[in-house]
């Protein structure tokens, strides 16, 4: 079969619950696929096969509304049928609206898997369209309207074709006649066995050309006695002549109201996927979990260690002009370590039943291991030198400056008795040499105070990064693909 025939056949809109209902069927299909033994096999067994249900369900087409119109012998359905669809099947060939078969008129395309499921046969089917009609006809359109047999017909098999249909139906329009609408099998058998479904319900009271129009009313009121008597009180009652065309137009209006909802077998499936959903997601954690990154959980372990206060220890010393030893990390207590892994793990598995957690965790190092990669990395960072030499040159020229200005200042006293301007000129090159040795001391504390903060900002830096990488390699690599894929089937399972 074409794509072309396969389309006209199944009517499924582009954008239509069917489709988007495909793709649900789809999206978990796939989450199971992925979930694997993560989830019970017997759960998954179940889902596959209610999800293969839906999709039988999907591929008659949920997009087409049903609706049968259901009534005794003489009521008038075949004339009504005729009158909704604007055509006189007694002229086409040999397809003729009889009572004893089930006929199907389809707006919009064949149907034909539909009206297979629903046992139409070929023969009691007719397409309704023509280009005569222009738009006539699009309000209807996936509108498949049935002419069931007669309910009370004494030819086996009738009443159970029409028990059979009823379930598959979106609206059930009984019609009855001004003589029998108080016949005990309709209201005793259907009607009130079928209360249930009062909202997907009209009443249309047919031939009433045969009534004087001030019995209308009388008769309306005398059915809707009865209605409420079979628990309907809230059933539409419509006054139709199908012969005369009286009220056909109103009948047309509410099929139009009907097909603009969604039909049951839509909201069938919708309903099953839902319940397939709820199923699963007992087998999922509540939520996508989002452990610390890498860096985030490095800081708390660098914390643990004592990190910063070595790297602090590092300004101190490089920032003193006098020698200060530096402090060297100190191996962590593994509880302090241990803990922040456990955090960590539980963040990343909170919520989730024992097969995605051993899933989650079934590659990620032993608390004693990690402990003791961690420890690797913290000896690994050396310790960077606590004296700046640059700073220390500085500081001996500035020195250099002083001893200069001194013996300059002894100088100038010595020769002061003799000349006094030798004397003041030797007091002038002495201050010079003391304003050199504060540039020289000032330039070596601002030296040092800047090596200071590099060289600890350095060690802190590259101390973290290596806890980063431990932790990355212990915890976040991997659990990464049973995280993502955990995500994946929740995103698959829930939409």
């Amino acid at each position: 079969m074409s794509e072309t025939l396969a389309e006209l056949d199944t009517a499924r809109p582009a954008d239509g619950v069917g489709v988007k209902l495909g793709q649900r069927v789809d999206e978990i299909s796939d989450a199971l696929d992925i979930a694997g033994d993560r989830v019970p096999a017997d759960v998954v067994s179940v889902a596959r096969e209610d999800l293969a249900r839906v999709t039988r369900r999907l591929e008659l087409g949920v997009d087409y509304t049903v609706v049968a119109l259901v009534g005794g012998t003489g009521s008038g359905k075949s004339s009504l049928f005729n009158a909704v669809s604007h055509l006189q099947f007694a002229d086409v060939g040999v397809i003729r609206p009889t009572t004893s078969r089930a006929a199907a008129c389809v707006w919009g395309s064949k149907a034909t898997a539909l009206l297979d499921f629903l046992q139409v046969v070929p023969d009691r089917r007719i397409q309704r369209e023509s280009a005569l009609d222009g738009d006539s006809e699009d309000a209807l359109s996936g509108l498949v309207l049935l002419d069931l047999p007669d309910h009370d017909s004494v030819e086996s098999g009738h009443a159970e074709q029409v028990n059979r249909l009823l379930p598959l139906i979106d609206l059930l329009i009984w019609v009855v006649d001004p003589q029998k609408y108080a016949d005990n099998v309709l209201h005793e058998k259907y009607l009130r066995a079928l209360a249930a479904r009062h909202e997907a319900m009209i009443v249309v009271i047919n031939q009433v050309d045969t009534l004087p129009e001030s019995a209308h009313e009388r008769v309306r009121d005398d059915v809707r006695r009865l209605l409420v008597d079979d628990g309907l009180a809230d059933v539409r009652i419509e006054l139709v002549s199908a012969r005369e065309g009286t009220g056909v137009d109103g009948l047309r209006e509410a099929l139009a109201d009907v097909i603009a909802g969604e039909s049951v077998a839509a909201r069938t499936a919708r309903a099953e996927v839902g319940a397939i959903t709820r199923r699963l997601a007992e087998h999922l954690g509540t939520e996508d979990n989002s452990p610390p990154t890498a860096p985030a959980a490095a800081e708390q372990l660098a914390v643990a260690s004592g990190v910063p206060s070595v790297a602090e220890s590092v300004r101190t010393a490089v920032s003193s002009p006098r020698p200060i030893a530096l402090a060297p990390v100190q191996e962590p207590a593994n509880s302090r370590v241990q803990a922040i892994r456990d955090r960590w793990i539980a963040d990343a598995t909170t919520g989730m039943p024992g097969p995605w957690k051993e899933s989650v965790l079934a590659d990620v190092p032993s608390a004693a291991d990690f402990s003791a990669h961690v420890w690797r990395a913290l000896s690994g960072s050396t310790l960077p030198s606590g004296r700046d030499q640059g700073a220390a040159t500085f500081r001996i020229l500035g020195l250099v400056a002083g001893g200069l200005a001194l013996g300059l200042l002894i100088a100038a006293g010595a020769v002061w008795s003799v000349s006094g301007v030798a004397a003041a000129s030797l007091a002038g090159a002495a201050l010079a040499q003391v304003f050199v040795l504060i540039a020289f001391l000032v330039a070596a504390r601002r030296r040092r105070r800047a090596t200071g903060d590099q060289r600890a900002e350095d060690y802190l830096k590259r101390t973290t990064a290596a806890l980063a990488q431990v932790v990355s390699e212990d915890l976040v690599e991997p659990t990464a693909a049973p995280l993502a894929e955990h995500a994946q089937v929740r995103r698959g399972v829930h939409g």
